[in-house]
C-alpha cells in the first residue's frame, strides 16, 4: 500500500493561495506602513496548508520580509491559527531554528504575520537520503534546545485532546458506514474497540515538558545550505520530545522515505520512550488522520483531506505491525 501511494505521488500540501494584490486595500496599506521601508516588489509564493497570502516583500532598503495573511472570510479556522502562531512565534527564543516574527497586523477581520525572510527551500520529494539524514539530525538536537519548555505553551493533551479521538468517534458512529471507506477496513472493523481503547492512553503517554512543534512535515521545513529552519509553529505544545518525529513519520513514509520502524529503531529521541506509549500515541495519530480524511474539506483547503488520508494509509501498516493484531 505504501509503495503504491509513493509511486502515484502524495497529495500536495497546498491551499488556495490569495495573491497579494487581492488583499483588502486597507490591509495592504497597513502592512506597507508597518514595514517602514517602501515595498518595491512582491513575489507571491505557493504551497502550505493555508488559504491566504504568502509572499516575499522586497523593500527599498534592500531587505526582504515574508508575509502570510488570511481573513475570517477565507477560513475562520485559519484566522484563529494565525493568531495562535503569532503568540508562539513572538515567544520563541533566538536559539530555536525558526524565523523571527517581526510584526503582526490585524485589520477588519484580517491578520498578517511579518517574518524575517529566509531564502531556503523545502526538502525535495521523494526524500533524498542526505536531506532526510540532516532533518533527522536536527530532530535529535531540538530537545536539547527546548527542554524544559522555554515558554508557557499548552500541554499536548490541552492542544489535541478533542482531536485525537478518531477511533472512539468511529466506534460511536459505527452504523454510519464510514468504516467501509477505510483502508484495512476488515482489520479496523475487527479491532475497532481495541483501537479506541488503545488511543485513549495517548495523553498520559506524551505528557512531558519539552516544547514540540507538533506539526512537522517537509512543507514546514526550509533548507538553506547546511542550515534547516522550522517554520509555522501555531500548534506548539509541551510533550515528550519524541512526539515531533512520531507525528512526522507517516508523512516521511508517504513521501518516499524509509520504513518508520527503521527510523525509530535508530533515532536517539526514542531512546528512553515507552514502547507502549509510542504505540498508543501512534494509534491516536492514525485515527485522527483517517477520521478527519472523511470530513468535508475546509474552506479553501481542497487537498487537506487527501493529504490526511495518505498519511493515515502510510502509517496504518506500521500500527498493525506495532500492535501485532491480526
Amino acid at each position: 500500500m505504501t509503495q503504491a501511494a509513493s509511486l502515484a505521488g502524495p497529495p500536495p500540501a497546498r491551499g488556495v493561495r490569495l495573491p497579494w494584490h487581492q488583499l483588502p486595500e486597507q490591509m495592504r496599506r497597513a502592512i506597507e506602513q508597518t514595514v517602514e521601508s517602501p515595498i518595491t516588489r512582491v513575489v507571491d509564493l505557493s504551497g502550505g496548508f493555508s488559504p491566504g497570502v504568502a509572499a516575499r516583500l522586497e523593500l527599498a532598503d534592500g531587505t526582504n520580509r515574508f508575509v502570510k495573511a488570511t481573513g475570517e472570510e477565507l477560513n475562520p479556522d485559519s484566522y484563529r491559527i494565525y493568531a495562535m502562531e503569532a503568540v508562539i512565534a513572538a515567544a520563541l527564543p533566538d536559539r530555536v531554528p525558526a524565523p523571527r516574527l517581526l510584526d503582526t497586523v490585524e485589520v477588519d477581520g484580517w491578520i498578517a504575520l511579518l517574518f524575517e525572510y529566509l531564502p531556503g527551500r523545502q526538502p525535495r520529494q521523494p526524500w533524498l537520503d542526505g536531506e532526510l539524514h540532516s532533518v533527522l539530525g536536527l530532530l535529535a538536537e531540538l530537545p536539547g534546545l527546548l527542554t524544559p519548555s522555554p515558554l508557557p505553551a499548552p500541554s499536548a493533551a490541552e492542544q489535541f485532546g478533542d482531536s485525537f479521538r478518531g477511533w472512539r468517534r468511529l466506534a460511536e458512529d459505527r452504523e454510519s458506514g464510514l468504516l467501509a471507506r477505510l483502508p484495512f477496513g476488515a482489520w479496523v472493523d475487527r479491532r475497532l474497540a481495541e483501537l479506541a481503547e488503545l488511543e485513549s492512553g495517548w495523553e498520559q503517554a506524551v505528557a512531558g515538558d519539552s516544547l514540540v512543534h507538533a506539526d512537522l512535515r517537509a512543507d514546514n521545513l526550509l533548507l538553506d545550505g547546511a542550515r534547516i529552519w522550522v517554520v509555522d509553529w501555531p500548534w506548539a505544545c509541551r510533550a515528550q520530545p519524541w512526539l515531533d518525529l512520531l507525528g512526522m513519520l507517516p508523512s516521511i513514509v508517504m513521501q518516499g522515505g524509509p520504513p518508520a520502524a527503521s527510523i525509530v529503531a535508530e533515532h536517539p529521541v526514542f531512546g528512553g520512550a515507552d514502547p507502549a506509549g509510542v504505540t498508543a500515541t501512534l494509534a491516536a495519530l492514525i485515527g485522527f488522520f483517517l477520521r478527519q480524511s472523511m470530513l468535508p474539506a475546509p474552506p479553501n483547503l481542497p487537498t487537506l483531506r487527501a493529504f490526511q488520508r495518505a498519511q493515515g494509509m502510510a502509517g496504518l501498516p506500521w500500527l498493525v505491525e506495532r500492535t501485532g493484531w491480526v
